[in-house]
């Protein structure tokens, strides 16, 4: 044995605390960075030698916003992030955790909201749920053969169900007894002494639940009346936990609770309170200027600890007919959306009376909304008739001289989800995406990663940001240093989410992203589909840029190197932890039994 199971020499290191990068040689032993030397390292005391020259070598990317909490039971591995350089996942987001409701009831509320197939979430739970309590669920996440690490959230909406009954808990009549309330309270603190990060939820009335017996009523969380936040938040920020959520998307916005909650004063504890999410929204292009300034002035006059989260590229979406979340957000595209079987949704968009009612929501001006409504801003990707190819909703209306909406619903009747369309609905000017990536009061976030498979892929975003950065600094037009956007996609996230990740120095868990600056180019803003064999041959998005990660280094252990994943990585050995709140993880993480390629 040597010195050191990894070595990797002569890269460009980045501690990811903001510090000046300078060539260094980093040693490995036992899953730890155990040196970091501008002198060359003894090569003969390495069991394993990976040659870095001019390559950036980094702490792994944090990804705050995933809700991997089904693919991290049928596929382990979660190739997907590990190929871009991630090496720690946060789950349970948006109030949606698979931990306490029954298998049908997390379904429930996982699969319309997130866009996994709701026989997929009840198969994979009845098959791999070993676990009934926060406790368990933790210890049966360090049991899994995982590729990255794992932190996660209590869900309130899967907490909710498990504690009312799903009938009450989406009743807006309905209140939680007094004894609920202790039991829910009782329950949070559990998961809290397990290591949740804190609780997530949501207020946002358009995520509706899928099944049959409660279709398409919103999320147990959009019914929580004040007394409910109120005792539970006490227990966040008592402990010094994080708060998870999404703001009501409404004409009396709820966001003032939000940043409410947040403030620190009268002798009161601040509140982390992370809310999606800053955007420039093509929808209302002037809010950007609340998202950049709003949150900075409202955490110095409460003295607040609230943080938007941003997704720093293009929030550009596919769909496949009319199957797209956005139409919640109006009466009549949740009406369609309602509707599971096809052939009755078909009866509903022939009809002339359905027909009027969209073309209202669609031209309403007045209404909040997420998605612009624009179908000259829709551009068809695929469709069985070749001629709609590249051209827009808008521009095939005005070659059939009807309303772009006719247009729009005539070919979703005539091809269904054959139908394939994009748009991009926030974060397309650069002048603003570049000053949100520089706000300090934006985390970088909200990939979703392990959600819409089949309506975008962001899982490589941090490469994409320093694309970008890099790009800039070309063009001699700098919003960020190099430096800077790596510490805001690594340190920044893992200190303010008290995780033990994001740093890479001598002590610190080997969690490594290593990065051929020659390879972020253009190739990283692409998208590709890939069939998902565990989830019954479901083809989803995802992206194809890999010159840009050489290699990737959980624990100590190189997962993934010049293309290709390690053998039995996520099927025989995984060196993915639980990663708890405010804890250390250390130790030599298991030995694969076959070495990595």
């Amino acid at each position: 044995m040597g010195s050191y199971d990894l070595l990797i020499r002569d890269g460009i290191w980045f501690d990811g605390a903001g510090s000046a990068a300078r060539t260094a040689d980093i040693g490995i032993k036992d899953g730890e960075v155990v040196e970091i030397s501008s002198r060359p390292l003894d090569v003969g005391a390495a069991d394993e030698v990976i040659e870095a020259g001019g390559k950036w070598v980094m702490p792994g990317f944090v990804d705050i916003h995933t809700h991997y909490d089904v693919e991290m039971l049928a596929a382990p591995a979660l190739t997907e992030s590990l190929r871009h350089g991630v090496t720690t996942t946060v789950i349970g987001n948006c109030s949606l955790t698979t931990i306490l409701a029954t298998d049908v009831e997390c379904a429930d509320i996982f699969s319309r909201v997130e866009a996994v197939p709701r026989e997929i979430v009840i198969g994979t739970l009845g098959e791999h749920r070993t676990w009934s309590t926060p406790t368990e669920y933790a210890h049966a996440i360090d049991k899994l053969n995982i590729g990255p690490n794992v932190a996660t959230f209590l869900g309130q909406s899967d907490m909710r169900i498990h504690v009312m009954g799903m009938d009450r808990a989406v009743d807006d009549e309905v209140k939680p007894t007094a004894a609920e309330l202790e039991r829910m309270i009782a329950i949070l603190n559990e998961a809290l002494d397990a290591g949740f990060l804190g609780m997530s939820a949501t207020t946002n009335w358009i995520d509706k639940l899928d099944g049959d017996l409660y279709r398409s009523r919103s999320l147990p969380t959009t019914f929580v009346k004040r007394r409910e936040f109120r005792a539970l938040n006490k227990v966040l920020r008592d402990r010094e936990r994080i708060l998870q959520s999404t703001p009501e998307i409404s004409l009396t916005p709820n966001l003032p609770k939000f940043f409410l909650a947040a403030g620190g004063r009268f002798r009161r504890k601040a509140l982390k309170v992370s809310l999606l999410a800053a955007a420039d929204s093509k929808a209302y292009p002037p809010l950007v200027y609340f998202m950049m300034y709003g949150a900075p002035i409202i955490n110095r006059l409460l003295n607040g600890v609230f943080r938007w989260q941003h997704l720093p590229v293009p929030f550009t979406v596919y769909a496949d007919g009319i199957d797209l979340v956005v139409f919640e957000e109006f009466g009549s595209g949740a009406a369609a959306l309602d509707i599971k079987d096809q052939v009755e949704r078909n009866e509903l968009l022939r009809s002339e009376e359905y027909r009027r009612w969209f073309r209202r929501d669609y031209e309403n001006k007045f209404t909040p909304k997420i998605w612009h409504r624009n179908l000259y801003d829709a551009t068809v990707v695929d469709s069985p008739d070749p001629d709609h190819i590249g051209k827009s909703f808008g521009q095939l209306a005005d070659e059939r001289g009807i309303h772009p909406v006719d247009a729009f619903l005539d070919l979703v009747v005539e091809h269904g989800r054959k139908i394939r369309w994009r748009t991009t609905i926030a974060n397309h000017r650069p002048k603003y995406a570049d000053k949100l990536a520089a706000n300090e009061n934006v985390h970088m976030g909200f990939g979703d990663a392990g959600a819409h498979l089949r309506n975008m892929a962001f899982y490589n975003y941090h490469l994409r940001l320093l694309e970008r950065v890099q790009s800039a600094q070309g063009e001699r037009k700098p919003f960020l240093t190099l430096e800077h956007a790596v510490h805001r996609l690594t340190g920044e996230l893992a200190d303010w989410y008290n995780l033990d990740a994001g740093h890479l120095r001598v002590g610190d868990r080997a969690d490594i992203v290593i990065v051929d600056p020659d390879g972020l180019d253009s190739e990283v803003h692409e998208l590709a589909e890939q069939e998902v064999p565990e989830y019954g041959g479901l083809r989803r998005m995802v992206n194809r840029n890999d010159r840009a990660v050489t290699a990737t280094i959980v624990n100590g252990r190189v997962v993934y190197r010049d293309g290709a994943f390690a053998d039995g990585l996520g099927k025989a050995w995984g060196p993915g932890r639980f990663l708890p709140a405010g804890r250390k993880v250390r130790g030599a993480t298991p030995t694969p039994t076959v070495s990595a390629q």
